[in-house]
């Protein structure tokens, strides 16, 4: 085995500069000479024996592909290096410190308020910050380190992502109050073939909303594409067509004063898991395991009532 005579000082300076680009900046944030971090940085490399940066006076620092790779696993190392030292100044205490997760868009009013509520409920000391995006922009989250855990629907998940379930969504369908099937509980699919369709279009999530009106034996003629959840609510409430979701919100009434009425689908359609994901093959701190624990806990007292 190969021993390096490397230090925790040198690989954060080194994690500064990589992360800013700059020597001066990293010196900056660290509070010491800009001499202290370009030293250790060059200590580091030869001991490594491998070039991590590269010094364009023009350009500022640039990662080689060796320091691209390096710096990736350091970030994970250096959380965990952190959390260490937590450990010891907290052993016997509450758990303290920063967790920041992701969470798809349209899934956040649904699921994340309950979470950050059982969290803050259970563990005061850790504080949650959240990033609010699209799936495939959580998913480079995780890889990128910008975020440790992600909220988010179980599809399309590579196999560098881990993820726990935390619940399960079912799509049902929605028309307008009034709608001659309105008065009815459940429909099947079909039963909306000749009308249009507003979809609810986000990335994945409209090709699944769309797939899943195809597997009924019919191809859905869009009238209106949105992003926006309420704003689909609002043109169903309103009469430009039917659609599908698959949260529900717990009134009717949509933005504007109209209403939707939701209706079961007594097609085979599959539900989708809701997941928190993480990089796999990573340690989990004991912040983020802990969300995961309290997170469990809500889903399971919320689905109960």
């Amino acid at each position: 085995m190969t021993n390096y005579g490397f230090t925790l000082v040198q690989l954060r300076y080194f994690a500064a500069a990589a992360e800013l680009g700059s020597m001066t900046a990293a010196s900056r944030k660290l509070m010491v000479s800009q001499s202290a971090v370009s030293t250790a940085v060059a200590q580091l490399e030869k001991e490594l024996g491998v070039q991590l940066l590269l010094r364009q006076h023009a350009r500022g620092l640039t990662l080689t592909a060796a320091g691209e790779e390096f710096y990736r696993e350091l970030r994970n190392y250096l959380v965990h290096t952190a959390e260490l030292a937590e450990v010891a100044r907290t052993a016997g205490r509450a758990l303290i410190g920063d967790l920041t997760i992701g969470c798809f868009s349209t899934l956040a009013p649904f699921a994340l308020p309950q979470m950050l509520a059982a969290c803050e409920q259970e563990h005061p000391g850790i504080r949650v910050s959240v990033v609010e995006d699209e799936h495939a922009v959580l998913k480079q989250a995780l890889r990128s380190g910008r975020c440790e855990l992600a909220l988010m629907y179980g599809y399309d998940l590579e196999e560098d992502i881990d993820h726990v379930r935390v619940g399960v969504a079912s799509p049902y369908a929605l028309v307008a109050k009034g709608h001659p099937l309105g008065r009815r509980k459940r429909i099947t699919l079909r039963d909306l073939a000749d009308e249009p369709m507003v979809l609810l279009d986000l990335p994945h999530s409209g090709r699944y909303f769309e797939r899943l009106v195809e597997s009924a034996g019919f191809q859905p003629v869009i009238r209106h594409r949105t992003s926006g959840f309420e704003t689909v609510r609002a043109l169903v409430a309103n009469g430009q067509g039917w659609s599908v979701l698959n949260q529900r919100p717990a009134s009717n009434t949509t933005y504007d004063g109209s209403e939707v009425v939701a209706l079961e689908i007594t097609d085979h359609v599959e539900p989708l898991d809701v997941v928190l994901a993480s990089m796999a093959g990573t340690r989990r701190t004991a912040r983020a395991q802990a969300f995961i624990r309290s997170s469990i806990r809500a889903a399971r007292s919320r689905a109960e009532h």
